[in-house]
């Protein structure tokens, strides 16, 4: 008996440092990359809006894949994927330092974002097969916390890195750590998850979700060109297609009844989408402020920006623990509403507004955050079934790449309208100063009407 508590407490902390490592590697490389993109555009000379899309295409990479990734996770073994994943990102992580073109850099962010949204899928969905509900309130608390913990390092290393070395350092740095967790898969995770053995995937629902997602992108990127229009109508076209063909299809990509029939679930989605689309965009801006506003250089910059992940990091455990003991929904709203006064704040961001008044809006927005995450994401896992697991940690997945590849849109439509296609430059301060008032508008209304969706997912108590 000893013996098999001894290997299942050894799976368990496996599965968590493997899912652990997933979740620090992606936000690590948004964040760290973000603080490098002045750096970068001295190098390739783009323009604000082509700048935007260095984040946008390794987001956009990774929302289109993840679902289907999620559902082939099911089917063939989540461990098989989530290698793959691993080797993919730390492959295309080293081609980028030595990249020299643009059009090869895009790619290589592409690939980087599909290796991603195969560790993310398959790490998280692990984890949830392999710890009871009564203690996965406490596990995603910590693979939330490590989320927040690549936020953290990511601008202050990214900045180090960039300042010292160069941005390529960054990509750099992650190729050892792809290393270490590919010899952790092999020779320490034992077992395989495959709840879903013998089902086929839905090709075509795959394909006509992809076309959707990138049309609305482009065209969300695209304004305020006329294209843009005729870009998310087809975009839109293709998703109520996509939706359709999923209701019917003998085995479908994407389980549209787990939406339809679980408010828990459903509304638990919508209040994470909504969520990273009002707070992604956050670090892009702050990033571009104080370098190119502020004067300061990538690794001050960085330090300036860790304040809001360091408070996620801290306070992502307790807010799991607290999600165990109390409704998830009462502390998630709660997380949204502090989340909706410090977007509210960063509205009156100007040229003259001091460091303590980013890092004091930084503190308050990580706390909403913190309080939302965790118990969003136990209270998503909780209320589906084991052979959903995958699909439910990839839809989670695919919410907050949708969120945050929206964020990221709206902030590159609204630089394309009050910037063009200008470098940022001190000609193009006033508009850029403007640029980013009327994101912050936008994303603290965004939050405001996702108070009342979070609250709206009911209890969730009965369902543990």
């Amino acid at each position: 008996m000893d013996e098999i508590t001894a290997t299942e407490r050894a799976t368990k902390n496996s599965a968590l440092i493997v899912a652990s490592f997933g979740s620090f590697i992606t936000p690590f490389m948004a964040s760290s990359v973000n603080v490098a993109l002045p750096a970068i555009d001295t190098e390739f000379q783009m323009g604000a809006v082509l700048l935007s899309w260095i984040p946008t295409i390794y987001l956009l990479a990774s929302t289109v894949s993840l679902v289907p990734i999620g559902k082939l996770a099911d089917i063939y073994g989540r461990k098989k994927i989530l290698t793959l994943g691993v080797v993919l990102l730390t492959l295309s992580s080293l081609l980028l330092v030595v990249c020299t073109s643009v059009r090869v850099f895009l790619l290589l962010r592409f690939l980087q974002g599909v290796g991603s949204s195969m560790v993310f899928a398959t790490g998280v969905a692990i984890v949830s097969s392999v710890f009871p509900p009564r203690e996965r309130g406490r596990a995603m608390g910590i693979t939330v916390a490590v989320v927040y913990l690549g936020q953290s390092l990511g601008p202050f290393v990214g900045g180090l890195l960039t300042e010292q070395f160069s941005w390529r350092s960054i990509f750099l740095a992650v190729v050892p750590f792809g290393l270490a967790n590919v010899a952790l898969i092999r020779w320490k995770l034992k077992g395989e998850w495959a709840d879903a053995k013998g089902e086929s995937i839905d090709y075509l629902g795959s394909v006509v979700y992809a076309i959707a997602v990138v049309a609305i992108m482009v065209g969300v990127s695209a304004v305020p060109k006329m294209a843009s229009l005729w870009a998310i109508g087809i975009g839109v076209l293709f998703f109520f297609g996509f939706v359709k063909w999923e209701m019917k299809a003998r085995m479908p990509i994407f389980e549209i009844r787990l939406f339809t029939g679980n408010r828990a679930f459903s509304m638990s989605c919508v209040a994470a989408l909504i969520s990273y689309s009002a707070t992604f965009a956050v670090g892009f801006l702050l990033s571009l402020y104080l370098q190119y506003i502020k004067g300061l250089g990538p690794q001050s910059a960085g330090v300036v920006l860790i304040a809001q992940p360091v408070v996620m990091t801290v306070f992502s455990p307790f807010a799991g623990r607290l999600s165990d003991k109390l409704e998830p929904r009462v502390v998630a709203s709660v997380g949204m509403g502090l989340t909706t006064i410090a977007l509210a704040l960063l509205i009156f961001l100007n040229e003259d507004a001091s460091l303590m008044f980013v890092i004091a809006s930084l503190v308050l927005l990580g706390s909403g955050l913190a309080l939302f995450s965790s118990p969003n994401m136990s209270a998503i896992m909780s209320s589906v079934e084991p052979r959903f697991y995958g699909l439910a940690s990839g839809s989670v997945g695919t919410m907050r790449l949708l969120g945050q590849m929206l964020s990221m849109g709206i902030s590159a439509s609204i630089f394309a309208f009050f910037l063009g296609g200008s470098r940022i430059s001190p000609e193009v301060v006033p508009s850029f100063l403007v640029a980013v008032k009327y994101a912050f508008i936008v994303f603290t209304v965004l939050c405001l009407v996702g108070i009342p969706a979070s609250l709206a997912r009911g209890k969730l108590r009965s369902n543990e």
